[in-house]
């Protein structure tokens, strides 16, 4: 039986730092049940590796991750998903909503459009039939 490991993917252009990146696909994977319990993440050299990134982007990664109760390392033997499960609250919810819109802004922005334009052009893209209320 062949057993497919998680995939990690950087996209460098994104803005979004290499070590959040890493973050954020752990925490989606184990939302998502791509990654579980128990399962073994590769190695920090491995990963480096693989990405061709810093080791140190790895470890940065995972000790946030550990320090947060996502992952835990057992020295001589990896590091591995942990029994407590991702929370979709609401504050998690709003602070990835402000992060992601603050990127798209600042990419934007750095183009050289302006607010008027960027409000407008997404006037025309959201469509009005959508969640009534909109707010929290």
């Amino acid at each position: 039986m062949e057993e497919r490991a998680f995939q990690f993917q950087l996209d460098l252009k994104s803005g979004l730092p290499v070590y959040r990146q890493l973050m954020d696909q752990v925490l989606v994977g184990m939302a998502a049940g791509g990654l579980n319990p128990g399962d073994q993440l590769p190695t920090v050299r491995q990963l480096a590796v693989d990405l061709s990134i810093n080791p140190n982007t790895v470890v940065r990664a995972y000790k946030e991750l550990e320090i947060r109760g996502f992952l835990t390392t057992q020295q001589g033997t990896g590091t591995f998903i942990t029994m407590q499960k991702v929370q979709k609250d609401e504050a998690r919810h709003h602070e990835r909503l402000t992060r992601m819109v603050s990127e798209f802004v600042a990419r934007v922005s750095a183009e050289g459009y302006t607010v008027h334009e960027i409000m407008g052009r997404l006037s025309e893209l959201i469509p009005e039939s959508g969640p009534k209320g909109g707010g929290r």
